[in-house]
């Protein structure tokens, strides 16, 4: 009786797709609310420090006259209030989760500065 109830269960799973997935070649497809990881877009961001005021953790700090935002990724909680809070909206929330680490790094973005234009480049474009 234990062998035919066996039997049926290998050719069920002998002849139906497998209950996994083939993971390196197929990652995982992350939901639409998922929570995942900070990320900034620096020359959008006024530098104004709601961010780093909101957050719980303290892991965002914000140096206004160097202009330069930095994180702490294991600080982070991904709680999403940063997000929520900055008022240009160059912070976004990315599916994909913080990748294992041996040490706690702390990314640290700078905004690049923007070069003067000559007074003669502004008549030839005020020009034409």
């Amino acid at each position: 009786m234990n062998m035919m109830n066996f039997t049926r269960i290998v050719l069920k799973n002998l002849f139906s797709k497998p209950a996994t997935r083939n993971y390196p070649a197929q990652p995982k497809e992350f939901f639409a609310r998922t929570r995942g990881h900070v990320e900034i877009e620096i020359q959008a961001c006024i530098f104004c420090g709601l961010c780093s005021k909101k957050c719980p953790t303290g892991a965002i700090t914000v140096e206004r006259g160097e202009k330069k935002w930095s994180i702490e990724r294991f600080g982070c909680i991904q709680c999403g209030y940063c997000v929520e809070s900055c008022p240009k909206k160059c912070l976004c929330m990315c599916p994909p989760y913080p990748q294992p680490e041996a040490q706690k790094p702390t990314e640290a973005y700078v905004q690049p500065e923007l070069e003067p234009i000559e007074k003669s480049e502004k008549l030839d474009r005020a020009e034409q």
